[in-house]
């Protein structure tokens, strides 16, 4: 039996791992637990950066890459993984499960939160609710742009462009350029014209 399938065992732990009412792991789970279950070597991770990662979800950053600062990884909900020689920029908030592949870019202020409060029952405030997840991909070559918000269960694929202040909802194929809110495919790459082309 796993401690996820133990709910009393798994409801002490996160009392142990977690302050009541806070999403951050306690210092001591920080420092010297986490090292032990989540290597970073090859990659950087700004010391302003606010890790709230846990020991029980997986938490990976693959060789060249880096967070910058101000940023907030949370994997509380599910696995956050990063590739090769991938930036994440400066105040990015990153919520899992989320699978960010290699070489891609994000720009400021990106927030990719697969979690959604559930909100079904009205005499329950919707922090007491039972949470949603849907792990988020964003494939290899991506570039998203500043201020960009991308939501629960989205797909991105590769060699993609997400202008700066979208709002993404639904998934982008590869080679697409994606603008706006809600965010809509403007251009396509044509492997036979080599070129991009506008979408109509």
């Amino acid at each position: 039996m796993s401690i996820r399938d133990n709910e009393k065992l798994k409801a002490f732990l996160l009392k142990v791992i977690f302050p009541k009412n806070q999403a951050r792991p306690r210092w001591f789970i920080r420092v010297f637990v986490n090292p032990f279950y989540h290597s970073t070597r090859g990659a950087k991770i700004r010391w302003s950066t606010r890790m709230d990662v846990v020991p029980f979800n997986d938490f990976r950053i693959g060789k060249g890459s880096t967070i910058e600062s101000y940023s907030c990884v949370n994997n509380g909900m599910g696995p956050v993984t990063i590739g090769k020689n991938s930036r994440i920029g400066l105040g990015n908030t990153l919520i899992g499960p989320i699978r960010i592949a290699n070489e891609v870019i994000l720009a400021q202020n990106v927030v990719a939160s697969a979690l959604n409060h559930g909100y079904e029952d009205i005499n329950t405030p919707i922090r007491r609710q039972k949470c949603t997840f849907s792990e988020i991909s964003i494939d290899s070559g991506t570039w998203i742009g500043a201020n960009t918000t991308i939501t629960s269960g989205v797909k991105i694929g590769k060699n993609c462009v997400i202008g700066g202040g979208s709002v993404v909802t639904k998934n982008i194929p590869d080679y697409s350029i994606a603008v706006g809110n809600p965010a809509k495919i403007i251009k396509q790459f044509d492997q036979e014209k080599k070129c991009w082309v506008k979408v109509s």
